[in-house]
C-alpha cells in the first residue's frame, strides 16, 4: 500500500510505555516520508505524558479507560469528526480492538491473524503477511514495509527538549561522572528483582566501578519501599528520582552512562536514547522483548535455561527472577566498563 502524499494517519495504541517506544520509529518515518502527513494517536495517559512535544505528532486522543463505556462514548464522538486514509492498529487487545472498530478509514491495517490476539484481525480489512513471532520492535516496523516506507534510520526523537534541559543541568549539576540509573521496579511483581539485591549491587558498583547510582522509576508501593530500604542500608544510598514523571525520566536517563532495569518501559526508553542497557530477564523472554539493537552481552538472561535456544514466545516463566545473582549483573557491569576504557 502507498499512502497520499497528505495522508491522515491514526495510531492505535493505547498503554505501555515500551510499546509507545517501540512505536515511535513507525511515526517517525511516515513523517520522514510524508512530511505534509496528520499523525493522531490514540493513547492512555501515561504515554501522552512520555510523547508530550514530540515533533511528529499532530494531535493525541486520549482514551480514559477507568471512565468505563463513557469512556468509549467520548473517543466515539471525537473519531467521528475525524475521518483518516489508514488506521495502523499496533496494539493486539480488546480496547484497542473497539477503538479500531469506531474509526472512519478506508484501510485499517493490523497484524496477521496467527499473530493477533483478541480477535484483534476482525475490525481490520488489511493484515501485515504472516510471518513469525518476532521482537516487539521488529512486528512494529512490519508496518512500514506495508507502507512501502523505508526503516532506516530507526529514530525515536524522544528529547530531552530544550526547555527541559535547564531541569537536567540542575539537577546532575552535584552528581559526577560516571552514573547509572537502577530502574526500581515493573508493573508487574513478577518482573521485579530481590530488593536485597538492589542494596548490594548499588554498594558494589560505587565500591568497585565508582558509579554514582540513580534510583528511578514510579512511585508504587513497591517501589517506594525499595527505596526506602536503600536509603537506609546501602553504605552510599543512590539519589532518588522516584516519581519524577515520564518525561523527567528522559532527561534522567539521558543524563547517566548506563542504565540497569528489570523488563519495563524505562528499559526501552533508555535503548531508544541510545544508553547501554543491562537488561534483567526472567519473567518474559528477551528475544520477544529483550533491549533491541543492544550488546548482548550485557543482558542477563534467566529466562532460558542454558544451551536452550532464544524463544519468541508469550509464555511467562515465574520465579526466575531471583535467579540473576548480584555477580550476574557485575560481570555484565565489568563488560561495559572494559568498552569504555577502549
Amino acid at each position: 500500500m502507498t499512502l497520499p502524499s497528505e495522508p491522515r494517519v491514526c495510531i492505535v495504541l493505547l498503554s505501555a510505555v515500551g510499546d509507545v517506544v517501540h512505536a515511535l520509529p513507525v511515526v517517525n518515518a511516515i513523517k520522514r516520508a510524508r512530511p505534509r502527513a496528520r499523525i493522531t494517536w490514540l493513547l492512555q495517559d501515561a504515554g501522552a505524558a512520555l510523547l508530550h512535544g514530540h515533533p511528529a505528532i499532530d494531535e493525541i486522543l486520549l482514551f480514559r479507560r477507568k471512565a468505563g463505556l463513557a469512556g468509549f462514548v467520548q473517543m466515539a464522538l471525537q473519531l467521528r469528526e475525524r475521518p483518516f486514509d489508514v488506521v495502523l492498529d499496533l496494539q493486539c487487545y480488546f480496547k484497542a480492538t473497539a477503538l479500531t472498530a469506531l474509526c472512519r478509514a478506508p484501510a485499517k491495517i493490523g497484524l496477521d491473524p496467527a499473530r493477533a490476539r483478541e480477535f484483534n484481525w476482525l475490525v481490520n480489512n488489511r493484515h501485515l503477511p504472516k510471518r513469525p513471532i518476532n521482537h516487539v520492535q521488529e512486528h512494529f516496523l512490519e508496518f512500514l514495509d506495508y507502507l512501502q516506507i523505508s526503516r532506516e534510520p530507526v529514530e525515536w526523537n524522544l528529547g530531552p527538549w530544550p526547555a527541559e534541559r535547564p531541569w537536567q543541568e540542575e539537577f546532575f549539576r552535584a552528581i559526577p561522572r560516571p552514573r547509572v540509573a537502577l530502574v526500581a521496579g515493573t508493573s508487574n511483581p513478577k518482573k521485579d528483582w530481590l530488593p536485597q539485591r538492589w542494596v548490594e549491587l548499588n554498594d558494589r558498583l560505587h565500591a568497585e566501578f565508582g558509579l554514582a547510582t540513580i534510583l528511578v522509576g514510579a512511585k508504587s508501593p513497591r517501589e517506594t519501599a525499595l527505596g526506602q530500604k536503600m536509603a537506609t542500608e546501602c553504605r552510599h544510598p543512590p539519589v532518588n528520582a522516584l516519581g519524577s514523571g515520564l518525561r523527567r525520566l528522559v532527561a534522567l536517563l539521558d543524563g547517566c552512562d548506563l542504565v540497569i532495569s528489570p523488563d519495563t518501559g524505562p528499559l526501552h526508553l533508555a535503548g531508544a536514547l541510545g544508553k547501554p542497557v543491562i537488561g534483567l530477564y526472567g519473567y518474559n523472554s528477551p528475544a520477544r522483548v529483550g533491549p533491541w539493537r543492544q550488546d548482548p552481552r550485557l543482558l542477563v538472561d534467566a529466562f532460558h535455561d542454558s544451551g536452550e535456544a532464544p524463544q519468541m514466545t508469550f509464555t511467562h516463566r515465574p520465579h526466575r527472577m531471583e535467579k540473576i545473582s548480584v555477580s550476574d549483573v557485575l560481570g555484565r557491569v565489568k563488560i561495559w566498563a572494559a568498552g569504555q576504557k577502549r
